[in-house]
């Protein structure tokens, strides 16, 4: 179904006459409701309010009481004698700032670099661990056979599947 010049029209004067949209749709045939209201937001027809929610009328704003008339500057024999004295702030001691253990820096030259695959020639036997930058020349895989049911040899597993202390254990070392 194309917007044709007429169809546009008759649904600019039906949505200005009020109708809703999917009875627009049903005058114009061949066409569906959400069409009828993409093609009206496109056009930038006027919104409607929602007949689901009733139009909310204004309520008159509440007036307020006036303001009391400051009162006539006291004399000091109707002060009060004992003024109380605000209590003291009461600062917490500073908690000691904890230092989160560090992460061990692994040594990757200690691990023994692998003949190096292409991604094409590499196999499922064979350690998938990157070497290198994938968008750089020279980029290829380890290529050592890998440990059983793993992705990667052995010395790649043990970097790649390290133990993450719990939330219990790091909240004990760091006491």
């Amino acid at each position: 179904m194309a917007w044709t010049e007429e169809r546009i029209e008759k649904l600019t004067k039906l949505w200005t006459e009020g109708l809703t949209a999917s009875q627009i749709a049903q005058e114009l045939g061949d066409v569906t409701r959400n069409a009828v209201i993409g093609k009206a937001h496109r056009l930038g027809l006027s919104g409607r309010p929602s007949p689901v929610r009733a139009a909310r009328t204004k309520k008159p704003a509440a007036s307020r009481p006036a303001k009391p008339k400051p009162l006539a500057a006291r004399s000091n024999a109707s002060a009060p004698a004992n003024k109380p004295k605000p209590a003291p702030a009461v600062q917490p001691p500073a908690q000691p700032v904890r230092q989160q253990p560090a992460m061990p820096q692994l040594d990757l030259s200690e691990i023994e670099a692998g003949p190096g695959v292409t991604l094409l020639k590499v196999t499922d036997k064979m350690c998938k661990w990157p070497i290198g930058h994938p968008g750089e020349p020279g980029f290829r895989l380890c290529g050592r056979p890998s440990a059983e049911g793993g992705p990667y040899c052995q010395a790649h597993a043990e970097l790649a599947y390290q133990v993450v202390p719990s939330k219990r254990d790091r909240r004990a070392g760091a006491a």
